[in-house]
């Protein structure tokens, strides 16, 4: 068994509504699986805890908390989605019910040495590890048995954005598409969005899967298949995430390109990673001429594009107190409402006059409100200005979320994923998730294609993917996190408890709201 490094800073977010959103730097959202491929898992009722679970819902998620007073080990708490602490006491009971960091809540983390990249937790007061057997939890051996190895399930928000700790850059695609190149300072399109996709049924190892519909293979190429070379072990490092190989080493930036693939076996800041949020980002084709806004003619937010570069896309940022939006610029700037209603990239810093409300329309565009209550309109020379007090076609724009261009959705029963032992019914309640090919049509328009290649057909039955024939769904954007989706019809997507996925409602209310 091997202790772990420790290094500074980083962090995971993550897990929609289960973690608050001033997560503590270093909390990793995580499923804990066992030898026999069981779930730890907190009742809801009496602080019981087992190891029954069979996929990853609400009571098997824990959060990993850091211990900030030891320095040079990886010390950690484990905290249950009920707020508690998991601990040992003076007999070796494993309990969880105290909402304090007792000494005996404290674990240390060890990754064993079989290739498999499972974890132990050492109980720091006790000295034993933790284990499972049948029903219950124990903390009795000395040295960790198969009965005390942990696969580690990352419970975060699966696509993200890869940062090197110790570059403090942003990996994304090469221009060749065929490597992950380590040296962006900023997140900025859809090149930069990767899926780490967990492997249950592989030993529980990770693949990184990009926005192109590639895997990293250990040696640095992106290749179409996902091998036993593209399989990584997630190794927790004080806050950070190194990833390992199957001979043992560690993926890094390497070179003056910082091409991203294995070569150290030993972890420095130069091994370790955190999970990012990606922020949505976006583009805005104007209703009234059919070109995309942009500021590539300087600070005038002005429609006069026809294709999307990184000057007509937008990052969009969310401020709860407010429930608007900030819309920020590759360059660092956000649209602001000026002295005369014009709209221009002039804003280095949020103010009032930068917040915009986005009020969707029953055709799947979006009209936006200013801080003056209007609504921006597109004037023939195509620049920006809020003067109107209703929405008319002036006022509208078709909406492209260009930074997923593949898309994994989930909502409170867990992933869309297909249905067992079915090749093209959806449901929306697996542990594993499907990722969706994301194409773009006309007037917001965009289609959904599954891995089996086939298009997304939606009706008041179900959702299933077997079309050979593209059919149209509008994205709403509703929180930083989630939004809904609303076929070409009118109808939205909705949930159900029983896993249950189909067109429902046209009213926006009663729609799920679908974590992306």
């Amino acid at each position: 068994m091997n202790g772990t490094d420790h290094q500074n800073g980083g962090d995971l977010n993550g897990c929609g509504d289960i973690i608050t959103q001033n997560q503590q730097k270093g909390c990793w959202t995580i499923g804990l699986i066992n030898s026999k491929f069981r779930y730890l898992t907190a009742e809801t009722f009496g602080f019981k805890i087992n190891a029954n679970g069979t996929s990853l819902k609400k009571k098997q998620i824990w959060t990993l908390e850091p211990d900030t007073s030891s320095t040079g080990e990886s010390l950690i708490y484990l905290r249950s989605h009920l707020g508690k602490y998991l601990s040992v006491d003076s007999f070796g009971n494993v309990m969880c019910e105290g909402e304090e960091k007792d000494p005996g809540a404290k674990f240390q983390i060890s990754v064993a040495e079989d290739g498999t990249g499972r974890w132990a937790f050492r109980n720091v007061v006790r000295g034993y590890f933790l284990g499972s057997s049948a029903d219950k939890l124990t903390c009795t051996a000395k040295v960790p048995g198969d009965s005390e190895l942990w696969h580690v399930h990352l419970a975060a928000r699966p696509q993200v954005n890869l940062r090197s700790i110790g570059r403090k850059r942003f990996a994304h695609l090469s221009e060749n598409l065929d490597e992950i190149y380590v040296d962006a300072n900023i997140p900025w399109g859809e090149d930069t969005l990767f899926t780490l996709e967990f492997r249950q049924d592989e030993s529980g190892k990770y693949a990184i899967h990009t926005c192109n519909n590639k895997y990293l293979s250990m040696g640095g190429k992106l290749v179409d298949k996902c091998s036993a070379d593209c399989l990584f072990t997630a190794e927790y490092h004080s806050g950070q995430l190194a990833l390992r190989d199957r001979n043992g080493q560690y993926l890094s930036p390497i070179g003056s390109k910082a091409v991203l693939k294995t070569r150290s076996n030993t972890v420095t800041k130069d091994e370790l990673f955190s999970l990012e949020d990606s922020l949505p980002q976006a583009s805005f084709v104007a209703s009234l001429n059919a070109r995309f806004v942009s500021v590539k003619q300087g600070v005038d937010v002005t429609a006069n594009q026809e294709e999307i570069s990184d000057h007509e896309t937008f990052q969009l940022e969310f401020d709860w107190s407010t429930k608007r939006w900030y819309i920020r610029t590759m360059q660092d700037r956000y649209w602001t409402l000026e002295t005369g209603g014009g709209i221009q990239a002039s804003g280095d810093k949020r103010s009032s006059n930068a917040l915009f409300d986005l009020v969707w329309q029953q055709d799947g565009a979006v009209a936006f409100r200013a801080n003056n209550g209007r609504y921006v309109i597109t004037k023939r020379s195509g620049h920006l200005y809020a003067t109107a007090d209703a929405v008319d076609d002036t006022c509208k724009y078709f909406f492209y979320l260009v930074n997923r261009p593949v898309l994994v959705l989930k909502c409170e029963q867990g992933f869309v994923g297909f249905k067992a032992g079915s090749s093209d019914r959806l449901e929306c309640n697996k542990a594993n998730y499907e990722t969706i090919l994301v194409e773009r049509g006309d007037k917001g328009i965009v289609y959904f294609k599954s891995q089996n290649g086939k298009y997304w057909h939606a009706d008041s039955e179900s959702v299933t993917a077997e079309s050979d024939n593209p059919e149209g769904f509008h994205l709403e954007l509703r929180e930083p996190t989630r939004l809904s989706i609303k076929t070409a019809s009118g109808n939205y997507l909705t949930a159900s408890k029983n896993g249950a996925f189909r067109a429902g409602e046209s009213n926006v209310d009663s729609a799920t709201q679908w974590e992306y």
